[in-house]
């Protein structure tokens, strides 16, 4: 059984008083650190009683304070700071030192305004900052500046029983018992008002010693010089034409964070030109970031290699964009804006990484696909060579001995065109790239070609013949094509007609024909898009010869097809180098 532990009655009426003061509006807290600064200011007590007021001031100030949280723990480092801040309000008995105490202070309020949502806190600061710039220039600053700067006794009365009527009507506002969330953004804002009255107030000073006016009239004449200041920097921060703006100065200044972001950037694309290795690219891209102080190095890793650049440092922070996983190491922890930096950078890096995968990836793709219609291409001209071949064998198997000299004659003819037809396709395949580049007189190439089908039983049709240069090796490899298909179709059908008709003029063209079945619907469609079904090859003859066609100037189509009459026709288009 567990007993509950008491408190001693010490500590525990301490823990009510605070879990009290955690119940407390922050506005609350506001008005009387704001009614204890005025007691201590205005009214003219004992030196003792003043500071007795400031230390409660004070104290109320570190109640309110949005700096750090009410529930976090001070370490001792922190909590130096603080004390001499009280030191030195309480003990320094200075117009200045008050003076510079009412800026900051006026900056932490109004960097609180610019965070309020709800109508009454927003109010509750709006007049606290007010009370505390009244305070500066009705008060602090003519005792600072002695005589030559005296208020009549009236306007010392109005402001020293009128001003805390500002701090009382805060008392009365609504206020929420939730503090505002403070950013980086409202703290640039306070310290961009306290600056301001900062400036204001040695204005005025400056105004009344060189000027030797009143302080009325040096106020207004420091209030006119800002107010002209500040239209003249709002011009210049966003201008309607011609100068880009301080505000996009800025911006960029605050977007590289002491790096030339642009140069970086210029640089990274123009690597990214150079060099094809997408892990040689990203290696040389972070060696390239020396210029980062606030970087000692890093670790990269991607799917086919990893490295390390610069030195290794104690804190770390990781990101990983399209396969690219970066660690950047800083002697420090990097502050939100750093870190939004390293994120800007690494996802840069990452999309170029990706670019620089994918168009190595196509380029791959396109060495295989090369390799591929090479290869298709080559091996339907040696099955081409094989089918000549056997067809004279086959001759030579049905001949007799008295057809022993038309053999010969035959072979004679025929074995060299053979082999100058199996030197080219070795030729084509030691040198890819000079497949398409040789052309041939189109009556030498017509001659040859009915030299080799003379035993097909092929008719040859062509009108007016003469050396008009034709692509070699396309038309070899289509005329082949066209033949062989045709030719087999008298397999299953005796007696198919074939015929070869060339043209030359006004466009080249070669047409051949045969009197077979037609080819279904669906192969029709598919011939020359994509490789189809065969019995007899590899299916992909005439999808390589339309293919083969398209790069040489050329279009291969299925120009008839009908029971009794089947015709390809490749043609020259109207941009073709050879009409």
């Amino acid at each position: 059984m567990t007993e509950s532990i008491e408190l001693p009655p010490r500590q525990a009426w301490l823990t009510s008083l605070t879990a009290l003061f955690t119940r407390v509006a922050p506005g609350r807290w506001l008005a009387l650190m704001l009614l204890a600064l005025h007691a201590a200011v205005v009214f003219d007590a004992d030196v003792a009683l003043t500071r007795a007021f400031l230390l409660a001031h004070y104290g109320l100030f570190l109640l309110w304070q949005p700096l750090v949280r009410s529930e976090t723990r001070i370490e001792p480092r922190l909590a130096l700071p603080v004390f001499a801040m009280a030191a030195m309000l309480v003990l320094l008995d200075g117009s200045w030192v008050m003076a510079l105490w009412l800026a900051i202070l006026a900056g932490l309020v109004g960097a609180v305004a610019t965070s309020q949502n709800e109508r009454g806190p927003r109010w509750a600061y709006l007049l606290a900052l007010a009370y505390l710039l009244a305070l500066l220039l009705a008060w602090v600053l003519p005792q600072s500046l002695g005589g030559a700067a005296a208020l009549p006794e009236g306007f010392q009365d109005a402001v020293r029983f009128g001003l805390p009527l500002l701090p009382l009507a805060i008392l009365f506002l609504p206020a929420s018992r939730q503090r505002s969330t403070s950013s980086t953004l409202d703290f640039i804002y306070g310290l961009m008002l306290s600056l301001l009255i900062m400036v204001m107030a040695l204005g005025v000073f400056a105004v009344v010693a060189v000027a030797k006016v009143s302080y009325a009239w040096a106020l207004v004449q420091t209030l006119l010089g800002m107010a002209a200041l500040l239209l003249v920097l709002s011009w210049l921060w966003n201008p309607r034409a011609g100068f880009s703006g301080l505000g996009q100065v800025t911006s960029r200044y605050l977007l590289s964070v002491g790096l030339p972001f642009e140069g970086w950037a210029q640089r990274l694309a123009t690597r990214a030109e150079r060099e094809r290795d997408p892990e040689s690219f990203v290696r040389d891209a972070l060696a390239d970031l020396q210029e980062l102080t606030w970087i000692r190095g890093g670790h990269w890793q991607a799917a086919r290699g990893e490295g390390t650049f610069g030195e290794p440092a104690e804190h770390s922070v990781s990101h990983a964009f399209h396969g690219l996983a970066l660690t950047w190491q800083s002697q420090r922890p990097l502050t939100p804006a750093l870190a939004l930096h390293v994120r800007l950078l690494s996802q840069l890096l990452g999309y170029f990484y990706a670019a620089k995968v994918r168009e190595q990836t196509l380029r791959e793709q396109a060495y295989s696909q090369a390799i591929h219609d090479t290869g298709a291409r080559l091996t339907h001209d040696v099955k081409n060579i094989l089918q000549s071949m056997k067809t004279l064998l086959a001759a030579a198997d049905m001949s007799t001995p008295e057809d022993s000299d038309r053999l010969l004659a035959l072979m004679k003819r025929q074995l060299p065109q053979l082999a100058a037809r199996l030197s080219q396709t070795v030729d084509k395949l030691k040198q890819p790239s000079e497949m398409d580049v040789a052309q041939q007189p189109a009556q030498s190439w017509w001659s040859a070609l009915q030299l080799r089908y003379e035993h097909d039983d092929v008719q040859f049709f062509a009108d007016a013949l003469d050396d008009t240069p034709l692509p070699q090796d396309l038309f070899d490899s289509v005329v082949d094509n066209l033949l062989t298909n045709a030719l087999r179709k008298r397999q299953t059908e005796p007696g198919v007609a074939v015929e070869a008709r060339l043209v030359l003029h006004p466009l080249v063209s070669l047409t051949v024909t045969d009197s077979g079945v037609a080819a279904p619907e669906h192969v029709a469609r598919n011939l020359f898009m994509s490789p189809v079904a065969s019995d007899f090859g590899l299916g992909v003859g005439l999808y390589q010869a339309a293919r083969q066609a398209a790069r040489v100037g050329y279009r291969l189509e299925l120009s008839d097809n009908q029971p009794g009459r089947v015709s390809f026709c490749l043609q020259a288009m109207e941009s073709s180098p050879n009409p």
